[in-house]
């Protein structure tokens, strides 16, 4: 699968489309007086390419629109993510997750990363289909970690719906002693102000075909996002039918599963039982 463009350049990419257009250039008008082919314009504007700084003074002034805030996405957008320190070039959905203001998420047979221990963790990488280095391994964990910190984050919060299936609180990862942790984790995650924690009983339901997440973002323009994992990759879209259908499929797992409440009470009893 071809690898996404990282979030920064297709947010700076589509704002530089926006203004192209709102002068009533075409791609190739446009590109031409930038001296650019349209081949090359238009991965500029998909993100594929990076516009530096310079690039971008020169489409504004080609655009006659001067915005002070485009130049500081352009800055912004040439850093290297967080991320890359930890030795990973390309994570698509954590590069769009770290400048996303929500996530719902329904998880299907799994517990949702964001709300797993450190323990539950390493167990679940045990059962991966990736092999990861002791390195890797410890990367991959930092990482996870680093991104549940926006969940109790004040400067950079993160809201997260999460509707879990009870036969993913049920299920053995690591053993009694890391379930146990697990589960009373999820007890008191369930507590922050910036997490919703619902779960869906043991029986028949919407979603039986697999889990989804939504990702939404503060700037109103930029589209929300269906992020879905299946065996050997991941799929990111932005159809807004997909979107609406997928939306509207989450609206009614929240009504189907238990209040916030009773799904404690029933991680509780889970929790107690072994």
């Amino acid at each position: 699968m071809a690898t996404r463009a990282p979030f920064l350049r297709r947010r700076l990419g589509r704002r530089l489309r926006e203004i192209r257009e709102g002068a009533d250039l075409t791609l190739a008008e446009a590109a031409k007086r930038l001296d650019k082919t349209r081949s090359s314009l238009q991965r500029i504007e998909t993100g594929i390419t990076r516009a530096d700084v310079h690039f971008v003074r020169s489409a504004m002034d080609i655009y006659d629109h001067y915005d002070d805030t485009l130049i500081a996405e352009a800055r912004e957008a040439a850093k290297p993510p967080w991320f890359r320190a930890y030795g990973i070039k390309d994570m698509g959905y954590v590069d769009v997750e770290t400048h996303a203001a929500s996530v719902r998420e329904f998880s299907g047979l799994k517990l949702p990363g964001l709300l797993h221990t450190e323990s539950y963790i390493r167990a679940s990488f045990a059962h991966s289909r990736r092999r990861r280095t002791a390195e890797e391994l410890h990367n991959d964990i930092e990482i996870r970690l680093i991104r549940q910190e926006r969940l109790t984050s004040e400067r950079d919060p993160l809201e997260m719906t999460a509707i879990i299936d009870e036969s993913a609180l049920r299920r053995d990862v690591g053993g009694p002693k890391v379930m146990r942790e697990q589960l009373q984790h999820l007890i008191e995650v369930a507590g922050l102000p910036a997490v919703t924690l619902q779960v869906l009983p043991l029986k028949a339901h919407s979603a039986l075909d697999g889990g989804f997440v939504l990702l939404s973002f503060l700037d109103r323009d930029e589209p929300d996002l269906l992020y879905v994992e299946y065996v050997t990759g991941a799929l990111h879209i932005e159809d807004n039918d997909e979107v609406r259908a997928c939306r509207l499929k989450f609206d009614r797992l929240g009504v189907e599963a238990l209040s916030p409440d009773d799904s404690v009470a029933l991680i509780t009893r889970i929790s107690q039982e072994r």
